[in-house]
């Protein structure tokens, strides 16, 4: 198979990871596969996360280096899509790493889709192996069949997460698919979207791609802005799918109207404490109403309407019969 330069560019934000970024960067310098680009956005990096890029773009000629003043994750990688010349593009976490021969087992199994997908598994500090998720190979689909067959299947890795899928690069740019800037959880509305525009999709069994869970990270601190951004998320996503005709929604709408409830629930008032008021102020109500079609949610929106305390003793009570019949 010949393949062209650069046909997969490989960006990778990076911000304060000098513990981890050699990892990162050394399972990406020793794949296989020769025609390739790296593009690496210092997002304002304050450790010493700079020297070592610096250090790696002396040392190989195909990586970009991209500076500019921290902006956060979605800067980043929008910053790498427009600079972009690969015909894909691979979203790496400067924490994580590859595994050896993905990108050639990338390139043998593609054939020009929107979207390929593959297996990845998730790497505990604390010590704790987990196996991957079975992994899945299926071609000839179209995007939304694809969301609408995976997208509520039970995985250890979360199947929003745009590191376990390729995109090619004139497919993003088309249909202006970028990631919104300044909030959290980018992945659960930039997905939906990606899925809903993509024309073919190819899903291989392979476990390429390694996460790394760490104290510290963006995903695993807690701060309120999180518990609101899932609310903008959801609105965002209930004012692209909702007015659209002619498609399967059940299952985003089941997705929406989750993540409109979710800060309201008791694990994650444990985790930011209650703010019930600021998230009744944000949540777009009629929206809310809309996407509640299936008959729990039916009932949450009108618990949560008439005070989120009816809401929770529901939550409680709806605990206490599994229990009794499991």
């Amino acid at each position: 198979m010949e393949i062209k330069d650069n046909f997969i560019s490989i960006i990778i934000p990076v911000y304060n990871v000098e513990q981890y970024l050699r990892a990162c960067l050394d399972s990406v310098f020793v794949q296989s596969l020769a025609n390739y680009e790296v593009i690496c956005i210092n997002d304002g990096s304050t450790d010493g996360s700079s020297s070592i890029l610096d250090e790696y773009t002396a040392k190989h000629s195909n990586i970009s280096l991209i500076h500019q003043k921290n902006k956060g994750l979605s800067a980043a990688r929008n910053a790498g899509i427009r600079a972009a010349k690969g015909e894909y593009v691979f979203f790496l976490d400067s924490d994580d790493w590859l595994e050896l021969d993905a990108l050639k087992i990338l390139v043998e199994n593609q054939s020009g889709e929107d979207i390929i997908c593959f297996n990845g598994r998730r790497y505990f500090e604390n010590g704790i192996e987990e196996y991957p998720d079975k992994g899945i190979e299926e071609s000839n689909l179209a995007g939304w069949d694809y969301y609408n067959k995976y997208a509520l299947v039970p995985t250890n890795f979360h199947f929003v997460c745009v590191v376990l899928r390729i995109y090619r690069r004139e497919f993003l740019l088309h249909n202006n698919l970028f990631f919104t800037e300044g909030i959290y959880h980018e992945d659960n509305l930039f997905t939906p979207i990606a899925c809903y525009y993509a024309k073919s999709v190819k899903i291989i069994p392979n476990t390429l791609y390694v996460y790394r869970i760490r104290e510290g990270s963006i995903t695993q601190t807690s701060n309120k802005k999180r518990i609101y951004d899932i609310v903008e998320v959801a609105n965002s996503l209930a004012s692209f799918f909702i007015p659209k005709t002619n498609l399967k929604k059940d299952v985003i709408f089941r997705e929406i109207a989750g993540e409109y409830f979710k800060g309201f629930m008791p694990d994650e008032i444990k985790k930011y404490g209650k703010n019930d008021k600021e998230l009744i102020k944000r949540i777009q109500w009629e929206s809310f109403k809309a996407v509640s079609t299936y008959p729990r949610h039916k009932r949450i929106f009108w618990l949560l309407k008439i005070n989120p305390f009816l809401f929770r003793l529901y939550i409680d009570i709806e605990g206490y019969i599994k229990k009794r019949i499991f």
